[in-house]
């Protein structure tokens, strides 16, 4: 303890400046998103670069197709990290529901010795990210070096699908490859009890869109007689689940295995009910398939879910009149050994299958990745939990994520590495919504988790 209790007290005693320095990188708009605010993408990319620089790595900001990549080296001894985080935000509409300004971040109390950070991009990611670099900031101060041999790769289009970032880690394979990865993009189990990632949900994106007639039709003279492509579109997607719940897609639970009784147990020892998870967000009865508990529908069962549809006229007031065409935007996520090549061909053909063959439907994709499975009984997952429940005092424990991190599954694919996956973000941290908040304990003992994993990587 020798070598970490005085970075401890380091972090502790430097909060505010590490406040400051987090406040003024969340003030820069970096929506990767728009085209408008890429000047603002790369004002936060040198910025991190010259912070890299200011604690002794030797960073530089790094062209792509799109929006550039921020990459930084410290030597070290003992093993060699790659930390992964990103430094674009989700955009801010609708602005309206904001309740201050989300590109002001700003300490509110929100009850007696709670307090949150508040603005875009606190808990999505850069407060999370921060946290990794203050802990190297701490230990720079107090000891003149790092524990371990380390690099940093700060992405600008995470929100956006990450375009740029398979080419980019082809092309610098050899300079980012490392012992193991740690990604800090992921959450917590509760404001108290601190959570390592073992599992991911691989994603298939797809936006599908159905035509009929070469333009609009008036309902009063067409209706009854031609095709209308709202209804085409709602009755195809409203066939992708049966009355259990299960999706119906032919082939769509190739690879999907069933979740071990052991697993299953040790998931229901942490009391999660359908009304846990459901109550904070204003519902009660649990969707998806039958007979499985919450845990298991959001961590280890595919989904598919229509996340957008549009189509005719949606203005105020009324307009009679049978569209051309109607859109909708459908995600998979997926499981185990669900191949997201075969999901995204069995879903196209599903939807094919019931056109009118007078109307025409094409699909334009969005992403794919498998799921990601990593190993439990790992060294290093060992030693990160160890360190999280020294410092939070609670055993960290071992869960999956309903969501998808597609660098954990590029890192294993094209790097060979296994990553270690450490966040403290919460549940109602309002990530990609408005008033998004990151909680201030989040910020400090995350600061301090980093500094105790990185002491218990070196030591091994």
């Amino acid at each position: 303890m020798s070598d970490i209790a005085p970075v401890l007290e380091h972090l502790d005693k430097s909060i505010d400046k590490s406040l400051e320095r987090l406040f003024s990188l969340l003030a820069i708009p970096s929506i990767s998103t728009d085209p408008a605010y890429a000047a603002e993408c790369r004002k936060a990319a040198e910025w991190l670069a010259d912070d890299l620089r200011s604690i002794g790595f030797d960073a530089s900001v790094r062209e792509t197709a799109g929006h550039p990549m921020v990459v930084g080296h410290h030597d070290g001894e003992g093993p060699h990290v790659l930390f992964y985080g990103h430094y674009d935000v989700q955009p801010v509409d609708p602005l309206a529901l904001w309740e201050s300004d989300p590109f002001a971040p700003a300490v509110k109390e929100v009850e007696p010795g709670r307090k949150i950070i508040t603005g875009r991009g606190t808990s999505d990611d850069k407060g999370q990210l921060m946290t990794f670099v203050e802990a190297c900031r701490a230990y720079k101060a107090v000891h003149g070096r790092l524990p371990c041999r380390v690099t940093v790769l700060f992405e600008g289009e995470e929100e956006s699908g990450s375009p740029s970032l398979i080419p980019f880690l082809e092309k610098h394979a050899a300079e980012l490859k490392a012992d193991f990865a740690l990604v800090c993009d992921t959450s917590m189990w509760d404001r108290e009890t601190p959570a390592i990632c073992i599992g991911l949900r691989g994603l298939v994106g797809e936006e599908v869109t159905v035509r009929a007639a070469d333009r609009d039709l008036h309902s009063g003279f067409f209706g009854g007689l031609a095709a209308n492509p709202i209804h085409i579109l709602a009755k195809a997607l409203a066939d992708l689940h049966d009355e259990e719940g299960r999706v119906t897609i032919p082939g769509f639970y190739d690879g999907v295995e069933e979740t071990p009784a052991e697993v299953l147990k040790s998931w229901e020892a942490l009391n999660c009910t359908a009304e846990s998870m459901l109550g904070p967000i204003g519902l009660s009865v649990p969707a998806g398939e039958k007979g499985r508990s919450p845990l298991e529908l959001v961590w280890a069962r595919p989904t598919a879910e229509v996340n957008g549809i549009s189509g005719g006229y949606t203005g105020q007031g009324f307009k009679t009149v049978i569209a051309s065409e109607a859109s909708a935007k459908v995600s998979f996520r997926l499981v185990h050994k669900q191949d997201p090549d075969k999901i995204r061909a069995a879903f196209r053909d599903f939807v094919r299958a019931r056109v009118p063959s007078d109307c025409s439907v094409t699909f334009a994709p969005h992403g794919g990745s498998p799921a990601i499975q990593l190993r439990h009984d790992s060294p290093f997952v060992r030693q990160a939990q160890d360190a999280l429940t020294k410092e939070w005092g609670k055993p960290a424990v071992a869960i999956a994520m309903g969501g998808s991190i597609p660098i954990v599954g590029s890192f294993q694919n094209l790097l060979g590495m296994e990553s270690l996956l450490v966040g403290f973000g919460l549940a109602d941290d309002r990530i990609h919504s408005p008033n998004e908040k990151y909680e201030l304990s989040s910020f400090h003992k995350g600061q301090r988790s980093w500094a105790r994993i990185l002491t218990a990587l070196a030591r091994g």
